[in-house]
Protein backbone atom coordinates (compact mmCIF):
# COMPACT_ATOMS: atom_id res chain seq x y z
CA UNK A 1 0.00 0.00 0.00
CA UNK A 2 1.41 3.54 -0.97
CA UNK A 3 0.58 7.07 -0.90
CA UNK A 4 -1.71 8.28 -3.43
CA UNK A 5 -3.61 4.72 -4.00
CA UNK A 6 -7.27 4.81 -4.06
CA UNK A 7 -8.94 1.83 -2.51
CA UNK A 8 -12.42 -0.02 -1.89
CA UNK A 9 -13.14 -0.68 2.03
CA UNK A 10 -16.04 -1.86 3.49
CA UNK A 11 -17.20 0.61 6.31
CA UNK A 12 -20.85 0.62 6.74
CA UNK A 13 -21.00 0.24 3.16
CA UNK A 14 -18.33 0.00 0.15
CA UNK A 15 -16.80 3.34 -0.28
CA UNK A 16 -13.43 4.74 -1.60
CA UNK A 17 -10.78 5.81 0.46
CA UNK A 18 -7.35 7.89 -0.95
CA UNK A 19 -4.17 6.88 1.18
CA UNK A 20 -2.65 9.47 2.86
CA UNK A 21 0.65 7.83 4.24
CA UNK A 22 2.14 4.82 4.09
CA UNK A 23 1.58 1.05 5.32
CA UNK A 24 2.72 1.13 9.13
CA UNK A 25 1.71 -2.25 9.91
CA UNK A 26 -0.66 -0.23 12.03
CA UNK A 27 -2.65 2.28 10.85
CA UNK A 28 -2.78 4.01 7.84
CA UNK A 29 -4.26 7.58 7.10
CA UNK A 30 -6.75 7.77 4.10
CA UNK A 31 -9.34 10.11 3.13
CA UNK A 32 -12.58 9.16 1.93
CA UNK A 33 -14.33 10.34 -1.21
CA UNK A 34 -17.69 11.99 -1.35
CA UNK A 35 -19.95 13.36 -3.47
CA UNK A 36 -19.61 17.31 -3.53
CA UNK A 37 -21.07 19.98 -1.13
CA UNK A 38 -23.00 20.89 -4.08
CA UNK A 39 -23.30 24.42 -2.21
CA UNK A 40 -20.18 27.02 -2.23
CA UNK A 41 -17.85 26.14 1.21
CA UNK A 42 -15.15 29.04 -0.06
CA UNK A 43 -13.95 30.37 3.25
CA UNK A 44 -14.90 27.40 4.76
CA UNK A 45 -13.07 24.49 3.24
CA UNK A 46 -12.16 22.92 0.20
CA UNK A 47 -13.05 20.48 -1.89
CA UNK A 48 -10.77 18.26 -4.34
CA UNK A 49 -12.20 16.68 -7.32
CA UNK A 50 -11.21 13.31 -8.16
CA UNK A 51 -12.94 11.08 -10.86
CA UNK A 52 -13.06 9.13 -14.18
CA UNK A 53 -9.57 11.35 -15.04
CA UNK A 54 -7.73 9.67 -11.86
CA UNK A 55 -9.43 5.70 -13.12
CA UNK A 56 -12.43 5.76 -10.50
CA UNK A 57 -15.63 4.79 -11.01
CA UNK A 58 -17.59 7.85 -9.93
CA UNK A 59 -16.92 11.59 -9.61
CA UNK A 60 -16.61 12.73 -6.49
CA UNK A 61 -14.45 14.95 -3.88
CA UNK A 62 -11.97 14.88 -1.19
CA UNK A 63 -13.33 17.61 1.25
CA UNK A 64 -11.48 19.32 4.11
CA UNK A 65 -13.19 21.67 6.22
CA UNK A 66 -11.31 24.63 8.09
CA UNK A 67 -11.14 24.67 11.69
CA UNK A 68 -12.81 27.60 13.55
CA UNK A 69 -12.38 27.99 17.44
CA UNK A 70 -15.10 26.09 19.39
CA UNK A 71 -15.83 23.94 16.66
CA UNK A 72 -14.79 20.47 15.50
CA UNK A 73 -15.58 20.31 11.86
CA UNK A 74 -16.44 16.90 10.29
CA UNK A 75 -14.12 15.89 8.32
CA UNK A 76 -13.62 12.85 6.40
CA UNK A 77 -10.39 11.70 7.23
CA UNK A 78 -9.75 8.09 8.72
CA UNK A 79 -7.49 5.56 9.71
CA UNK A 80 -7.34 2.37 8.32
CA UNK A 81 -5.96 -0.72 8.61
CA UNK A 82 -4.50 -3.37 5.76
CA UNK A 83 -7.46 -5.62 6.68
CA UNK A 84 -10.01 -2.73 5.61
CA UNK A 85 -8.61 -2.85 2.37
CA UNK A 86 -10.68 -4.76 0.03
CA UNK A 87 -9.71 -4.15 -3.74
CA UNK A 88 -7.22 -1.45 -5.06
CA UNK A 89 -8.90 1.18 -7.38
CA UNK A 90 -6.76 3.64 -8.44
CA UNK A 91 -3.13 5.08 -8.21
CA UNK A 92 -3.53 9.27 -8.19
CA UNK A 93 -1.07 11.24 -10.53
CA UNK A 94 1.34 13.52 -8.40
CA UNK A 95 -0.29 16.38 -9.72
CA UNK A 96 -3.45 15.46 -7.20
CA UNK A 97 -1.38 14.55 -4.29
CA UNK A 98 0.14 17.91 -4.56
CA UNK A 99 -3.35 19.90 -4.01
CA UNK A 100 -4.13 16.80 -1.65
CA UNK A 101 -1.22 18.39 0.60
CA UNK A 102 -1.73 21.64 -0.29
CA UNK A 103 -5.48 21.49 1.08
CA UNK A 104 -3.86 19.73 4.26
CA UNK A 105 -2.06 22.24 5.04
CA UNK A 106 -5.10 24.95 4.65
CA UNK A 107 -7.02 22.79 7.23
CA UNK A 108 -4.11 22.45 9.57
CA UNK A 109 -3.95 26.54 9.90
CA UNK A 110 -5.94 28.17 12.21
CA UNK A 111 -7.88 30.58 10.39
CA UNK A 112 -9.83 33.72 12.04
CA UNK A 113 -13.56 33.63 11.88
CA UNK A 114 -15.80 36.27 11.11
CA UNK A 115 -19.50 36.83 11.86
CA UNK A 116 -19.67 36.39 7.87
CA UNK A 117 -18.03 33.77 7.71
CA UNK A 118 -20.35 32.23 10.65
CA UNK A 119 -23.13 33.43 8.91
CA UNK A 120 -21.87 31.59 6.04
CA UNK A 121 -21.97 28.20 7.61
CA UNK A 122 -25.21 28.61 9.11
CA UNK A 123 -26.65 29.34 5.50
CA UNK A 124 -24.74 26.37 3.98
CA UNK A 125 -25.63 23.77 6.65
CA UNK A 126 -29.33 24.59 5.99
CA UNK A 127 -28.47 24.28 2.43
CA UNK A 128 -27.04 20.98 2.79
CA UNK A 129 -30.02 19.95 5.51
CA UNK A 130 -32.97 20.94 2.59
CA UNK A 131 -31.09 18.85 -0.38
CA UNK A 132 -31.56 15.69 1.73
CA UNK A 133 -28.66 13.19 2.45
CA UNK A 134 -25.60 12.89 0.49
Amino acid sequence: MRRGEVWWVDFDERRLVVLLSEDDASAIRAMQVVAPAGVDISGLGVEIPVGAREGLPFEGVLRFAFPRPGFTPCTWLTTVSTDDLAERAAVLPSAKLSEIEDALRLGEQTTEWTPSASAKLGGMRDALRLSGPG
